[in-house]
């Protein structure tokens, strides 16, 4: 707003965190004052548990940690007015919290197919309006009971799955849903994988897949093959930059548990992953290619991972592209991709090959440049392992035949 540039605005009506002129100021128990959607999206999106201020920690209740300042909320609002003439907008005084009881109706008529599409619009609703809706509906069994329902029915219902991704639920409240649907996670699945479910659709699904996969417990991330098809499957379509991240965001951390690597390398994850970090440019952002390479590099530790790269036939110039072309990471985990593959995979065609696509020169450069100390010590590994092979092709230019270790 220009009038505030001319207009001193006293500094207690600022937030903390905004920097703005406070709508509906709310009290911590810190004694610290913030606005309200500043601070709320502080603890349960970003989901800190510390008064920004001073750094104290915070009740665990949500219900305790904040107190509408009322008296701070006049001031303000007779400040405004006060100053109207300088163009000075009266905030409109804040609207009351949702009421539980209602939450708890809508949740009840959601459960009738016959008045489930207005109650769940309704709720929609109530949900956009602000962090403080989304907690109470959180508080009041929301995600339990949209679960159910989609559980109950297996029906694909586009609100009934927008909802629940707009409900943003937090870890705890995610944590609370997987313990009474510790399936959750194969329901997604199935919800992704079902022939009649739009990209937009599947794409809500991924999202919710990886807060669950991040609230779960390891015994819940034994995944069946049918998560990684899933999961897969969003990766290879590139639905929208958002869920391609999500998708190899779960795959990177279902892979850790298990004999979940195999699976994914089964469900064809290799294939997709040497595509993305190949073909990904301006739209998935350079983070999408550092991923694909972070979850390639996991799968490459097992013997089934390693066969089916070697086996792609864009694999290694895939890789060998992305190294000391992107960024650090993508350097770093470019490197012990090359590393594992070399080590345990170095027949005399993989040897060729990676003499052939740039990968021995990019090694030898990656000694020459400013690289970390791990990345380095790796590509020397390789190349002392493999020199006596390497020197006397005729794809390694000769000056470069002086970075090769003794």
């Amino acid at each position: 707003m220009e009038s505030l540039s001319i207009v001193e605005v006293p500094t207690y009506f600022l937030c903390p965190i905004s920097l703005e002129i406070m709508k509906d100021p709310v009290t911590l128990s810190t004694g610290i004052t913030y606005d309200r959607d500043s601070i709320e999206r502080w603890l349960f999106s970003d989901n800190n548990s510390t008064c920004p201020v001073t750094k104290q920690p915070l009740s665990d209740s949500s219900a305790d940690i904040t107190t509408p300042n009322h008296t701070l909320r006049r001031l303000i609002q007779s400040w405004c007015a006060a100053n109207a003439s300088n163009d000075i907008e009266r905030f409109p005084t804040p609207k009351p919290p949702v009421d539980r009881s209602r939450i708890s109706t809508l949740l009840d008529e959601a459960s009738n197919p016959s008045t489930r599409p207005n109650a769940l619009r309704e709720l929609r609703s109530i949900a956009a309006e602000s962090e403080r809706n989304r907690r109470c509906m959180e508080s009041a069994g929301a995600g339990d009971a949209l679960v159910s329902i989609m559980k109950r029915e297996m029906v694909i219902e586009e609100t009934l799955l927008c909802l629940l991704h707009d409900l943003q639920l937090s870890a705890r409240g995610m944590r609370d849903v997987l313990r009474r649907h510790a399936d959750l996670i194969e329901v997604l699945a199935r919800v992704m994988l079902a022939r009649r479910a739009s990209d937009q659709c599947r794409a809500r699904a991924v999202v919710l897949l990886r807060s669950a996969v991040a609230a779960a417990n390891p015994n819940q991330l034994m995944s069946a093959r049918e998560v990684f098809e899933a999961v897969v499957g969003v990766i290879r379509d590139r639905i929208s930059a958002q869920a391609t991240k999500a998708g190899l965001k779960v795959l990177g951390e279902l892979c850790a548990w298990g004999r979940n690597r195999v699976r994914a390398v089964e469900a064809g994850a290799v294939d997709v992953l040497v595509g993305i970090v190949m073909e990904a440019g301006e739209i998935e952002g350079r983070r999408v290619v550092e991923m694909g390479l972070v979850v390639l590099d996991i799968l490459c530790g097992c013997a089934e991972g390693r066969a089916e790269f070697v086996g792609n036939a864009t694999g290694l110039a895939a890789v060998g592209k992305r190294v000391l072309r992107l960024s650090n990471v993508a350097t770093e985990r470019g490197v012990r991709i090359l590393s594992s593959i070399a080590r345990f995979s170095g027949t005399k065609a993989v040897l060729q090959e990676m003499a052939e696509v740039g990968v021995v020169a990019k090694l030898c450069l990656v000694l020459q440049v400013n690289c970390g100390v791990k990345t380095k010590e790796k590509a020397r590994e390789i190349l002392r392992l493999h020199g006596r092979v390497w020197r006397n092709s005729p794809c390694i230019a000769p000056y470069l035949l002086s970075s090769f270790p003794n």
